[in-house]
This record gives C-alpha cells, sequence and structure tokens, in this order.
C-alpha cells in the first residue's frame, strides 16, 4: 500500500478522510452482475467502470480495502479481474453467508482495517438490496459509519435498489459514488502528492469531467495530450 507521506493529513468533522476509513466491496462476481437490472444507474459496464475508479482511487490514497466473494465456486464465480489488477492483486475473503457480517473473517478484517480503530465504511456491492442492505445495518447496530457507493451497486430492479437505499439511509448510512469519495479524500488540489493520480483516474473512468479536464490541459494551459501506453493486442491463447 503507498505511504501517506505523500499526502497531507485532512480535517476530519464529519467527512472522509484516507485515515478515518475502509473500502468494502462485497461480491463484485459474475453472477450477480448477470442479475442486474438495466435501468436508470444499472448499466453493467458502467458498474465495473466506477467499482475499478474506486479501487485505484483507494490505492493512490492509501486506503485499506476488503474485499469480499460468496459461493465463487459453486455459483457466483470469480471476482472481476478488472477489479483484482486494480487492487493489485488483492485475495477476497470467501463466505456461504449472504449477509457479509454474519461472516467472522470479514468482520474482523474490517475491525483490523489500517491498524484499527477506523469506524467509517465506504461499501460497495451487489445486490444493493441484500449483499449491501444486510451489512450496512448491522454495521451501524455495531457503531460503524456506513457510506454506500450508490453507483457502485446494482440490483436486480430499480424498485429493489431504491427500496434497498431508502431502507439503509433510513437506518443512518449515507450515500454517496465514486467520484464524489475520490473527491472528498483529495479535497484540497493543492495537494499535489496525489493530484496527477487523481487526474489520471478522472481522465479515464469519470467521462466529461474526464475528458474536460484532458480539455483545458490541452486547449487553455497548452500542455502536450496525455500519454497513454499503447494498446497490444493480446496473443491468441488458442482457447
Amino acid at each position: 500500500m503507498p505511504s501517506a507521506s505523500n499526502r497531507p493529513k485532512l480535517t476530519e468533522k464529519g467527512l472522509l478522510t484516507p485515515d478515518n476509513c475502509v473500502v468494502a466491496m462485497i461480491d463484485l462476481q459474475p453472477q450477480m452482475l448477470f442479475g442486474v437490472g438495466m435501468s436508470g444507474e444499472f448499466d453493467r459496464q458502467s458498474i465495473i467502470n466506477r467499482n475499478v475508479a474506486l479501487c485505484k482511487a483507494a490505492r493512490v490514497f492509501g486506503v485499506p480495502t476488503v474485499l469480499s466473494t460468496v459461493e465463487s465456486k459453486a455459483f457466483s464465480g470469480n471476482t472481476w479481474p478488472q477489479v483484482i489488477a486494480a487492487l493489485g492483486g488483492q485475495e477476497p475473503i470467501e463466505r456461504t453467508s449472504m449477509n457479509s457480517w454474519d461472516d467472522a473473517n470479514f468482520v474482523k478484517a474490517i475491525k483490523d482495517a489500517g491498524g484499527g480503530g477506523r469506524k467509517k465504511i465506504v461499501l460497495t456491492g451487489l445486490w444493493t438490496e441484500t449483499c449491501v442492505a444486510l451489512p450496512t445495518i448491522q454495521a451501524i447496530h455495531d457503531g460503524y459509519e456506513v457510506y454506500i457507493v450508490e453507483d457502485c451497486c446494482g440490483d436486480i430492479s430499480q424498485l429493489a435498489h431504491d427500496n434497498a437505499m431508502k431502507r439503509c439511509i433510513q437506518a443512518g448510512a449515507r450515500p454517496v459514488t465514486a467520484l464524489s469519495v475520490m473527491l472528498e479524500w483529495q479535497r484540497d488540489w493543492s495537494h499535489r502528492g496525489t493530484y496527477d493520480a487523481v487526474m489520471d483516474i478522472a481522465k479515464s473512468h469519470f467521462g466529461a469531467y474526464g475528458i474536460g479536464v484532458e480539455y483545458a490541459y490541452t486547449m487553455v494551459h497548452k500542455a502536450p495530450p496525455s500519454a497513454y501506453p499503447e494498446y497490444k493486442v493480446p496473443k491468441a491463447s488458442g482457447h
């Protein structure tokens, strides 16, 4: 995990900082994504994209991440490889329970994250009504603050997702987005140690905002175009 030496300490006062929270990502697996209804925010590619952006932001700011899967061999499949790559190859905590807060290993990982003492959970997962709502409600009961990254979540229908979010908010959860979390961790554009990495994530994952940044760099400030690695065509695997 990156050192905190390249970023200043931020005031808390109710806000997220890289030092007071842990990211929890639950059941980002193929079978769960297959079941997401395609309406509103629930475009499957967008859900992958925003989860990957959140993973990258967590690495930039050194925020500990707990990754968990359910029945990966028997039903749900492996965590999306894009997420594993963005987290640097992290191993998920495997469960049988729908509610991750019923799994002692998951709860311990949250409790111990970053050396312990982090009482804010930035949570994403599939599906919202079960794998997000149930641990959210119980974590709040156990004294945690939960921030649900709503645009990283999805459910079998818009109604299911909306009902889950209402239930979580009534229990005390805070709805956020992947972009808002990253900007809350950055907080000040003069913090140069993380600025370039945040802009790279914005340009790669956040649509019009990222393109606007690139336009301002090149057309207003006359910077050279961003340098991305050349795309390499994968070799045929024979499968």
